[in-house]
């Protein structure tokens, strides 16, 4: 929901605020939506944040810096790459992850998750429209596969066993706001004036766009994610966060058009196209095959180490 919203926002905030630059409305954006979020949350965990632990704070730090960094190398390197290719790269940590925990855990992964792995990387580069012909390596590129690095630590921070413990709602509340803060040099840096930073949202549509982003996008879905994801492993969850293009694309479907109307912007919707269906499919069908029990357990064979 984030993507179609996140459009619409800027494009009313560049009506507002002609001459501030991208860096500052995503910058703003960032300490907005996870400030606002953690400062919401915080009267209903206020009782058990009097005996908040250390490695909760740890965790929440760790989340907020992986996270943090992820979304700066992903807007930066979008400057120098496509739209497209950039969602696909960001992606990669689908294939990231299974590396790691093999890796870690010193075996291969089972013949299942290669082949979710696969169908996810082929309906993703679908859904892009990606061309493996044009695809380079420049700065946008590895920028990105920064990003989606840094996702990926962002990821396993959840499942590591030494925050087993740890009380998801204290978590949430601290990385919030840790995350806000987090983005609040560069909101000052590039503001073109301190009155900027509420001319911004000085309309009843980007309120409501923020209030979209921050009640739904940002607070219910880290309360789930980081209440629900260490019940699966960050194999299972990383392909799981792949259907995130889908839903996007299918929302984009209606959404525009309806934020248009309320904002006054120019923002067209999507239109249903095979790319979607297959794309879209081979992600669903992945994440089925995912939590099924076909090639359950079957592990490939790790090579034998020569004499």
């Amino acid at each position: 929901m984030s993507f179609p919203v996140m459009k619409a926002l800027v494009l009313t905030q560049h009506e507002l605020l002609p001459t501030a630059g991208s860096w500052f409305f995503t910058a703003l954006s960032v300490v907005f939506r996870f400030g606002l979020a953690g400062l919401i949350l915080l009267p209903f965990a206020f009782r058990q944040l009097r005996t908040l632990r250390w490695l909760e704070v740890e965790q929440a730090l760790v989340i907020s810096l992986f996270g943090g960094l992820g979304i700066l190398f992903q807007m930066d390197g979008l400057s120098y790459t496509s739209a497209s290719t950039s969602a696909f790269l960001t992606q990669g940590y689908c294939v990231f992850i299974p590396v790691w925990v093999a890796l870690v855990n010193r075996r291969w992964p089972t013949r299942k998750i290669f082949l979710c792995v696969a169908f996810v990387i082929t309906g993703v580069g679908v859904l892009a429209e990606i061309s493996l012909h044009s695809l380079r390596l420049g700065r946008g590129e590895i920028e990105t596969l920064v990003a989606s690095l840094l996702f990926t630590g962002q990821i396993l921070s959840l499942e590591h066993p030494r925050y087993n413990g740890n009380r998801s709602q204290c978590l949430t509340v601290v990385m919030l706001l840790v995350t806000g803060m987090f983005a609040v040099p560069l909101a000052i840096y590039t503001a073109p004036s301190a009155s900027a930073w509420w001319q911004a949202y000085a309309s009843p549509a980007a309120g409501g766009f923020l209030a979209i982003l921050v009640l739904f996008c940002t607070l219910t879905a880290f309360i789930l994610m980081n209440k629900w994801q260490p019940f699966v492993s960050a194999t299972e969850a990383g392909l799981i966060y792949c259907a995130e293009p889908v839903f996007a694309s299918a929302l984009a479907l209606f959404l525009p058009e309806m934020f248009s109307r309320w904002a006054g912007i120019s923002y067209a919707n999507e239109s249903l196209t095979v790319k979607l269906l297959i794309g879209g499919g081979l992600i669903a069908f992945a994440n089925v095959l995912l939590q099924s029990r076909w090639l359950e357990g079957k592990r490939l064979a790790a090579p034998k180490p020569e004499a």
